[in-house]
């Protein structure tokens, strides 16, 4: 879809292809906005395609990529699909001048990335990577305290995103040829949060584990900034704090748990306050005494709540439209550009033996 072709009324009117659980967690947020609609689903069997049109009150069904990409009645679609399919789905789609919304991670590499985003430019249509966390309230809250220098120069970054997961060598998470591995699942919610916030590092440094089939089970990942660095871990292999933390000359900024669905932002004063409010450790009793802290009135620590209804996938959907609407081709907070360097990233810890 051209400039000049972009809707011109609200709703956005999105396909979804796929339908698995983040298509119906797409289903229910789209619900959420105002200026977007979910009118159609594409998927690869038709009962799956009829099981999800009913339940989202009778969706039009579009037998297949093809048909779906010339369908004149659909604005945008949302790739749900599995990570190795994305590549060859949003080169199919934009280069029928279709927008595209694509689950994260975008796609596997980060020349895949690039070219996507080159056939964006050419065909001067709409797309971005569904990293649904850039866009929440509390993380646009984090961005003005940062602006507003609360808590001074920053000097250091530590975050942690981990989920302990039984390995099955067929299982997306641990299939190379699903795309598996911590980094590509979990990993590119702080390097992309990270980027949003302070742009690109100048260097980039780290350590990954295997799992048996070769995929990383975890890995550690270090950005050099100027002053500081982000210092960055996720895994498999153990549940972590999930936590992303930010510290200043003057204080911290605590993006609780788990911060890829951040609802509350811990600001603290003193170290006694940040000692409370982040508990050494990551295990369950960190957690747990990281929450009680929060409820309390305490000296020097200031809690800020986001809650918003359903799963939080609204935000995104609602920037992506706002973009199409407007004839633009990348969103600001999320271009391919960082997608692309996101995976780069990756690649770079990927391409180091591991420990």
């Amino acid at each position: 879809m051209t400039t000049k072709d972009r809707p011109s009324t609200l709703p956005v009117k999105w396909a979804v292809l796929g339908t698995g659980s983040i298509a119906t967690t797409f289903a229910d947020d789209i619900r959420l906005t105002h200026n977007a609609a979910l009118v159609a689903v594409c998927s690869r069997t038709l009962e799956a395609a009829t099981v999800f049109s009913r339940r989202f009150g009778g969706l039009r069904i579009i037998a297949d990529i093809g048909t779906l990409a010339a369908d004149p009645l659909i604005d945008a679609i949302y790739l749900a699909t599995p990570n190795t399919a994305h590549f060859d789905q949003a080169r199919t789609l934009l280069g029928a001048g279709k927008p595209v919304l694509v689950e994260k991670p975008l796609v596997t590499t980060a020349a895949q990335a690039t070219v996507l985003a080159d056939l964006a430019a050419e065909k001067q249509t709409f797309a971005m990577e569904g990293l649904w966390t850039v866009f929440l309230p509390a993380i646009n809250h984090v961005r003005q305290l940062l602006a507003d220098k609360v808590i001074g120069a920053v000097t250091g970054i530590r975050a942690e995103l981990a989920y302990a997961k039984t390995f099955d060598g067929n299982s997306r998470f641990f299939a190379p040829s699903l795309g598996g591995g911590s980094l590509l699942d979990l990993g590119v919610y702080p390097i992309a949060l990270t980027l949003s916030l302070f742009g690109s590092p100048h260097t980039v440094a780290g350590t990954w584990s295997a799992a048996p089939t070769g995929v990383d089970m975890s890995a550690d990942v270090t950005l050099g900034y100027e002053g500081f660095q982000a210092k960055l871990s996720v895994g498999f292999d153990h549940t972590g704090s999930n936590r992303f933390i930010i510290e200043g000359e003057t204080g911290s900024l605590v993006i609780d748990a788990p911060f890829l669905k951040a609802s509350r932002i811990i600001l603290t004063r003193n170290p006694i306050a940040h000692h409370l409010a982040v508990p050494s450790g990551s295990g369950r009793l960190s957690r747990v005494a990281g929450k009680i802290a929060g409820r309390l009135p305490l000296p020097g620590l200031t809690v800020y709540r986001h809650g918003f209804p359903g799963d939080g996938l609204q935000f995104e959907i609602a920037a992506a439209s706002r973009a199409i609407l407007a004839g633009q081709h990348q969103q600001s907070q999320m271009p391919l550009t960082a997608s692309a360097e996101a995976l780069g990233i990756i690649e770079t810890i990927r391409s180091r033996p591991p420990s």
